[in-house]
């Protein structure tokens, strides 16, 4: 599959956008926002065609579902990332030196950032939103799963860029077959950033056969753990709601650590997730003190393989520990360093867990469905950085810029 046309012209496309104004980007993507409501019903019969080829009992169902909620979510965050300040020629140090030569570090968009990611048409829009703010060009490679659904978006980013009389290849979605994955890993010469969101498998595969730099998103394997001093009541809370509010999404929790002295309260604080039918894969202590109290059909005993599974799906693992040290041996061995969560009152506790957690998000007291751009106040996010170089956490309009360096003189040479 030959795609260089095609990397030319969102090449092309993104040199041009540094001459964009922010109140042009502005205009695109209220537009955007408006143009995503007014099409409600094409946006929605697309993204059905989409389901259909589906089985509901997939966990990726409910990612690649688009509903009014949802769509009429997107047009806000459309509109939130539209009146954040631009992130685009920020003074980020300036100096003179002493032969009068002025330097200044600004921050500029990458050029064109590709993303490969699965089942989730609203990254589409995310994606666009955040790239063209940050002075980008996008091209996006999603899946056969939600290709209608992602065709109908990318027509309706095209409709509004001609609008605007800007070049429609500063969006750009690229066939759904497996070539066109291979072509963007080598795509060197036109692609400036690689960012994959989806499967471990997925980000693994990227990381290893690319060509151009990477920054990893993605598997969240997130724990949270039960202190000897949490409150039951807010932990009870905390629990349910990282573990049900969506369970296919990186922020979900997983596993459940438990100090073994807090073990009676465990029928308490797992309730709530019987609601939801929540299967629990218990170790030995967790459960002997769940018999009786949670439903023996979704009580299993857990194998070493639940401890670093990212479920996305409504499964949970609970380890029981003797100390905070065995809880931060725990999460040390199976994290994805995504999002961790302690529940205690002690503040000795929370401070050393915050300190030598290693993660992107460390929580205390709050459930970790809460790692995402918007709730952060980033507008949205074009994923979670779950590496430490450039870019952390959820990633929006300052991650996706990167500086250059201008210097002024007036004649200056070097001896």
């Amino acid at each position: 599959m030959n795609l260089i046309k095609t990397f030319e012209q969102a090449r092309a496309a993104g040199r041009k956008l540094p001459l964009v104004s922010d109140t042009t980007i502005q205009a695109v993507l209220h537009d955007l926002a408006s143009a995503t409501l007014a099409n409600m019903p094409l946006l929605l019969a697309e993204n059905q065609k989409d389901l259909d080829r589906m089985d509901p009992a997939d966990p990726k169902y409910d990612r690649l579902k688009l509903t009014e909620q949802r769509l009429t979510d997107i047009a806000a965050d459309l509109n939130n990332v539209a009146d954040l300040p631009s992130p685009l020629g920020r003074v980020l140090a300036e100096t003179t030196r002493p032969n009068g030569l002025r330097l200044r570090k600004i921050s500029v968009g990458f050029g064109v950032i590709g993303i490969i990611y699965e089942s989730r048409p609203n990254v589409s829009f995310d994606v666009f939103a955040l790239c063209l703010k940050s002075g980008n060009a996008s091209l996006l490679k999603g899946s056969k799963d939600a290709h209608a659904s992602n065709l109908a978006i990318v027509e309706l980013i095209h409709a509004v860029l001609k609008q605007h009389q800007l070049d429609p290849a500063l969006c750009t979605l690229l066939p759904a077959e497996r070539e066109a994955t291979s072509a963007l890993l080598n795509a060197r010469d036109y692609v400036d950033l690689l960012i994959p969101r989806g499967s471990a498998n997925l980000i693994q595969f990227v990381r290893e056969n690319a060509t151009i730099p990477v920054i990893e998103t993605g598997a969240g394997i997130c724990h949270t753990y039960f202190d000897v001093d949490a409150n039951l009541e807010m932990g009870a809370e905390v629990v349910f709601n990282a573990k049900t509010r969506r369970v296919s999404v990186c922020n979900a929790l997983d596993c459940l650590i438990i100090h073994q002295n807090r073990l009676a309260d465990l029928p308490a604080l797992c309730a709530k997730l019987a609601t939801k039918s929540v299967t629990i894969f218990a170790d030995t202590q967790a459960s002997a003190a769940l018999q009786g109290h949670y439903p023996a059909t979704m009580l299993q005993p857990a194998k070493v393989e639940h401890f670093g599974t990212e479920f996305l799906d409504y499964k949970m693992a609970i380890k029981t520990v003797s100390s905070l040290d065995e809880a931060l041996t725990q999460i040390a061995n199976y994290s994805s360093k995504h999002s961790e969560c302690i529940l205690t009152e002690n503040d000795t506790t929370a401070l050393r867990f915050s300190q030598t957690v290693d993660a992107a998000c460390v929580y205390t007291n709050a459930s970790t469905a809460f790692t995402d751009g918007a709730q952060f106040g980033l507008g949205a996010e074009i994923g979670i950085s779950t590496q430490k170089l450039h870019a952390r956490g959820p990633m929006a309009l300052e991650e996706l810029t990167t500086y250059k360096w201008l210097i002024t003189g007036n004649g200056q040479t070097r001896p």
